[in-house]
């Protein structure tokens, strides 16, 4: 597997605990788990694609403004994933968070499979590719995710 394939399942996770969370309602138990889950994916995606992907790409000129926005937007998703931990989750501001978070996200990651693997892809050799794999994949296994 290349880390662009790993990215992608993790971002196919990402959008499927979105939404299962989008379906639940006040503070009942799914909420809060599946709340849970995606915050630890988020926080353990955004730290392993930030130290596997975008900091192997920032020493490149055509990339290195393409991982600063990545990193950005991660910064961005913490703000409103703490947005939510402060908000009651029944309430109807939580509700509303929730859908600012899932545009975000939704954004953040089509902006990576639809614009930047592809100028990533020619960056990195495919040696580079497959090595970067292996070891986001062992930081996320190794985090439990």
């Amino acid at each position: 597997m290349t880390i662009f394939e790993e990215l992608r399942l993790d971002h196919d996770k990402q959008r499927h605990l979105l939404d299962k969370l989008m379906q639940t309602s006040g503070d009942e138990e799914e909420r809060k788990e599946g709340f849970i889950q995606l915050k630890r994916q988020l926080e353990q995606h955004a730290l392993a694609e930030e130290r596997f992907f975008y900091k192997p790409l920032i020493d490149h000129d055509s990339t290195v403004e393409l991982s600063r926005h990545g990193m950005a937007e991660h910064h961005e998703i913490d703000e409103l994933v703490e947005e939510l931990e402060a908000t009651d989750m029944s309430s109807s501001a939580w509700i509303a968070t929730l859908k600012k978070l899932d545009h975000k996200v939704r954004h953040h990651l089509e902006d990576e499979e639809q614009g930047f693997f592809q100028q990533a892809g020619k960056v990195l050799a495919e040696r580079d590719k497959t090595h970067l794999a292996k070891a986001y994949r062992q930081n996320m296994e190794n985090e439990g995710i």
